[in-house]
C-alpha cells in the first residue's frame, strides 16, 4: 500500500493529492499547493496576478500560465478518482471482506478503479476456508457476559473470519419471520436476536464461558463433516492420505493404521508463516516436506509474486493515465490552435474581400455621381431652352416673334440634333458581376476536417503504361490526391518469384525513385526485353501505402542487318531491314565477319545479346528456302548456320521444315502458308523459340545453356525476307513462356552444360 500511496502523495504537502492539477510535464500538484507556490513569489512590486510562470517542484520544468492563471490548468480527474477509491478502501473496517483478506496475506490491495481503469486490482487468497475451520480448539480467551459489551477478536477463531451475511436470522425465535440475529454463540452453534440472547444467555455460569461473536452463517460454525461417516465432524488429519478424517475413521475405518495428527498441530504447521516479498517462514519450510505443503508454498510464492506484479502494473497504469491526460490536453490544444488559425485565415480573407467590395462600391458610386451631375446640367440647359421657346410662342408682336423665333428655332434644332451629346451615357449596371462568391469547395473541405490518415493505396494503370527497349513510363491513379504529399516508385527485375511479399522485403535489389509529384514517371536505362516489378507508394505525414505490384516489360532490342556481315551475293535495302538473293556478283571487300563460301548466303544482325528476353519477326514473303536463328560470334561463316555447335536455326527447304544444331536436324510441323516467323530469344532462361506469328502457333523451342553473347542470323537461297525488330513480346508468346517456366520449376529440369539440341516442344 505504501508504494501506491507514494504515487498519490503531493510533493509539497506530502499528503494525498487534493483537487490535483495536471501540469504540462505530466506531474501533478494540489491546487492549494500550487497557489502557495505562486504566493511565495509575490511581493509589493509583483502582485499575484502578474505571476505568469512557476517551476514544477518535481522536475523543475517551467510551467507557463495564461491569463486565467491556475484555472487555466486542467484538473487531473482520473487521479482524483483513484485517490477517492484509495481512501474508501483504506477506511474499510477490520471485519470487511477486503480487510480480512488483507490481514490474512499482510499485503496491500487496491479497490476498483472505475472510469478510466476498468476492472478490479485486488488480491485474496492465502489460507482460509477448510484450513481455518480446524482451529476452534486453539481458542482459550475470555468470553463476554450477558450485557454483550465485550466482543471477541475475530482472530480468536479463524472459522469466523468469513464473509458475514447481513441478513442472518435468529434461530431461536418462534415468531415468523424470525428477527435478525445480533450474535452467534460458537459454543451453542446458534445465532440469536437480542431478545433471545438475553433470555438464553444470562450473565451467570456456565453461560459466561460461551463465546459470542458477530452473526455468521450456520455452515461456518458447525464445521466440516466426515465424508465417510454421516453427522461426524472431522477432528483429525491423516498424514498418509493428506485428508481430513473423524474419530471413527481412525478407530474402525480405513485410516486405523495410518499416522494422524491433530487439526491444531497440522494447522499450526501450515498456517504459521509470514508473507513478505521473497520470504516464507521456517514453519512453512518444514511443512513443505509433504506434497500438500509444497503445493501451498508454491501457490503462496506465486501469489506474493503476482501481488507485487499487480502493484507495479497499478503504478504503470496510473502513469499511463496521467500521460493520457497530458496527451489529450496536448492534442486538444493543437486542435484549438489549428482551428484558430483557420478562423484567422477566414477572418483575414473576409476583410480583404470586404475591402474589395467597398472599393468597387466607391468607384461605382463615384461614376454614378458624375453621371447624375451631367444629367442635371443637361436637364437645366434643356429646361432653359424650353422656357425660352415657350415665351417666344406666346409673343403676339409679329416683328418681335419673327426676330426671336428664328434664333430659338435654330437653338432647338441644334439641341435636338445633338441629343446624344446633351444626354449623357448613363451606366445603370448596379450588379457586382466580378464579385461572385462560391465557397462550396472550401465548405466541402472544411466539412471533411479530421485527423490526417495514411493515403489509400494508389493503383497502377497498366493499360496506360508505355515502354521502349530501355524505358518504361508508369502511370497510376490515387483516390486521395489532395492528401498525398509525394509518391515513391520502386522497381526491380522480375525473377519469376510469385511471392511478392518476400520479394518486396528483399530491399537490396530494389531501385527507388523518391519525391515524385505527378501521377506518372519514366524510368530510363532499363535492360531491353526484360520484365520488371513496379510498386508505387503514396506518402503523407501520417504514413504511406503501397500499390498492388504491376509487371511491366521493356521491348526487345531493336537491330538491323549488318552490311559488313552480308554475303556478297545478297543485296540489302537502304534501311538494312530487307535482304534479297542476287546472283549477280558484286564487288565487296572480304572481312572476317562476312559470310562466305558456296551456299552460305547469310547476314547477321548488328547487335550482340547477352541478357533479357527479345522478340523479332521475319516476313518470309515467297521465299521457300531459308534458315533463321542465332549464333555465337565465333560461329563459322563459310558453312550453313546450324551445321556447327555455335548456331541454332529454324529452316525451310521447299516443303520441309526442320530445326538444326551442331549438324543434327529434326523435322518439325509447320504450315506451308507460313509467312511470318516469330523468334523469341530468352537469354536469361536459356531458350530460343520459334512461332507462326500469324496463327499464334508454337513451332519449336531450343533449350540452350548460353555461354557467350549471341547475334541474330539470317540465310536465304531464294527470294527475299524482311526483318521487324524491337517488338514487344506478344501475349500468346508470353503465355507460352510462363507455362514453360512453371513446368520447368515443377519438374526441376536441369539445364545441359553443353549447347546441344535436347528435344522438341509442340504447342497444342
Amino acid at each position: 500500500m505504501e508504494t501506491l500511496e507514494s504515487e498519490l502523495t503531493c510533493p509539497i504537502c506530502l499528503e494525498l493529492f487534493e483537487d490535483p492539477l495536471l501540469l504540462p510535464c505530466a506531474h501533478s500538484l494540489c491546487f492549494n499547493c500550487a497557489h502557495r507556490i505562486l504566493v511565495s513569489h509575490c511581493s509589493t512590486s509583483k502582485p499575484l496576478e502578474s505571476i505568469s510562470a512557476f517551476q514544477c517542484p518535481t522536475c523543475r520544468y517551467v510551467i507557463t500560465l495564461n491569463h486565467r492563471g491556475l484555472e487555466g490548468l486542467k484538473r487531473n480527474v482520473t487521479l482524483q478518482n483513484i485517490i477517492d477509491r484509495f481512501q474508501k478502501a483504506s477506511l474499510s473496517g477490520p471485519n470487511s471482506p477486503t480487510e480480512s483478506r488483507r490481514m490474512q496475506t499482510q499485503r496491500p490491495y487496491t479497490a476498483t478503479i472505475s472510469g478510466t481503469i476498468a476492472g478490479t486490482i485486488g488480491g485474496g487468497g492465502g489460507t482460509g476456508g477448510g484450513s481455518a475451520r480446524g482451529s476452534p480448539a486453539t481458542s482459550s480467551h475470555s468470553h463476554p457476559h450477558a450485557n454483550h459489551t465485550n466482543h471477541n477478536n475475530a482472530n480468536h477463531s479463524p472459522a469466523v473470519v468469513a464473509k458475514m451475511d447481513p441478513r442472518i436470522s435468529c434461530q431461536f425465535c418462534e415468531q415468523d419471520p424470525p428477527r435478525e440475529a445480533v450474535k452467534t454463540c460458537v459454543t451453542c452453534e446458534v445465532s440469536y436476536c437480542d431478545r433471545c440472547l438475553r433470555a438464553t444467555h444470562p450473565n451467570k455460569k456456565p453461560f459466561t464461558s460461551h463465546r459470542l461473536v458477530e452473526p455468521v452463517p450456520d455452515t461456518h460454525i458447525r464445521g466440516l463433516t466426515c465424508l465417510e461417516h454421516e453427522n461426524e465432524k472431522v477432528n483429525m488429519y491423516c498424514l498418509v492420505d493428506d485428508q481430513l478424517i473423524c474419530a471413527l475413521c481412525k478407530l474402525v475405518g480405513r485410516h486405523r493404521e495410518h499416522q494422524v495428527s491433530s487439526l491444531t498441530e497440522r494447522f499450526d504447521k501450515l498456517k504459521a508463516y509470514q508473507v513478505s516479498p521473497g520470504r516464507v517462514s521456517d514453519a512453512l519450510m518444514e511443512a513443505s516436506k509433504t506434497s500438500a505443503a509444497q503445493t501451498l508454498e508454491n501457490n503462496l510464492t506465486n501469489l506474493v509474486k503476482r501481488n507485487s506484479e499487480l502493484e507495479n502494473q497499478m503504478a504503470k497504469l496510473i502513469q499511463i493515465c496521467q500521460q493520457v491526460e497530458v496527451n489529450t490536453a496536448m492534442h486538444e490544444s493543437k486542435l484549438v490552435e489549428e482551428c484558430d488559425e483557420l478562423v484567422e485565415i477566414i477572418r483575414q480573407r473576409k476583410q480583404v474581400i470586404a475591402v474589395k467590395i467597398k472599393e468597387s462600391k466607391v468607384m461605382k458610386l463615384r461614376k454614378l455621381a458624375q453621371q447624375i451631375a451631367n444629367c442635371r446640367q443637361c436637364l437645366e440647359r434643356s429646361s432653359a431652352l424650353i422656357t425660352q421657346a415657350e415665351q417666344s410662342l406666346k409673343e403676339n408682336d409679329h416683328a418681335r416673334f419673327l426676330q426671336s423665333a428664328r434664333n430659338v428655332a435654330e437653338r432647338v434644332a441644334m439641341a435636338t440634333a445633338s441629343s446624344q451629346v446633351l444626354i449623357p451615357d448613363v451606366n445603370l449596371n448596379e450588379a457586382f458581376d466580378n464579385f461572385a462568391l462560391d465557397f462550396s469547395r472550401e465548405k466541402k473541405i472544411l466539412e471533411g476536417l479530421d485527423y490526417l490518415t495514411a493515403p489509400n493505396p494508389p493503383s497502377i494503370r497498366e493499360e496506360l503504361c508505355t515502354a521502349s527497349h530501355d524505358t518504361i513510363t508508369v502511370h497510376w491513379t490515387s483516390e486521395d490526391e489532395f492528401s498525398v504529399t509525394s509518391y515513391e516508385l520502386q522497381y526491380t527485375i522480375y525473377t519469376g518469384q510469385t511471392n511478392f511479399i518476400s520479394l518486396y522485403n528483399s530491399a537490396d535489389s530494389w531501385m527507388i525513385v523518391p519525391n515524385i509529384k505527378q501521377n506518372h514517371y519514366t524510368v530510363h536505362g532499363l535492360q531491353s526485353g526484360t520484365r520488371y516489378i513496379f510498386f508505387v507508394k503514396a506518402i503523407n505525414q501520417a504514413g504511406s501505402r503501397n500499390s498492388e505490384p504491376a509487371r511491366l516489360k521493356t521491348n526487345s532490342q531493336p537491330f538491323k542487318l549488318d552490311p559488313k556481315t552480308a554475303h556478297k551475293k545478297l543485296r540489302l535495302s537502304n534501311d538494312c531491314l530487307t535482304m534479297e538473293k542476287d546472283e549477280s556478283s558484286l564487288k565487296k571487300s572480304h572481312t572476317p565477319e562476312r559470310f562466305s563460301g558456296t551456299g552460305s548466303y547469310g547476314a547477321a544482325g548488328n547487335v550482340f545479346i547477352d541478357s533479357g528476353c527479345h522478340y523479332w519477326e521475319v516476313l518470309l514473303g515467297a521465299s521457300t528456302w531459308y534458315a533463321i536463328g542465332v549464333a555465337y560470334k565465333s560461329a563459322p561463316k563459310n558453312e550453313w548456320s546450324g551445321k556447327n555447335s555455335s548456331s541454332w536455326v529454324f529452316s525451310r527447304c521447299n516443303n520441309n521444315f526442320l530445326v538444326r544444331h551442331d549438324g543434327k536436324e529434326m523435322l518439325v510441323e509447320a504450315s506451308l502458308q507460313l509467312r511470318r516467323l516469330g523468334v523469341l530469344l530468352d537469354y536469361d532462361n536459356n531458350s530460343l523459340s520459334f512461332y507462326d506469328a500469324m496463327n499464334s502457333h508454337h513451332i519449336h523451342t531450343f533449350e540452350i545453356s548460353f555461354l557467350l553473347p549471341v547475334v541474330p542470323t539470317f540465310m536465304i537461297w531464294n527470294k527475299s525476307v524482311m526483318i521487324l525488330s524491337g517488338l514487344p513480346v506478344p501475349d500468346f508468346v508470353d503465355g507460352v513462356s510462363d507455362l514453360q517456366e512453371q513446368q520447368q520449376q515443377q519438374m526441376g529440369l536441369c539445364r545441359q552444360e553443353s549447347p546441344y539440341l535436347t528435344g522438341m516442344k509442340s504447342c497444342h
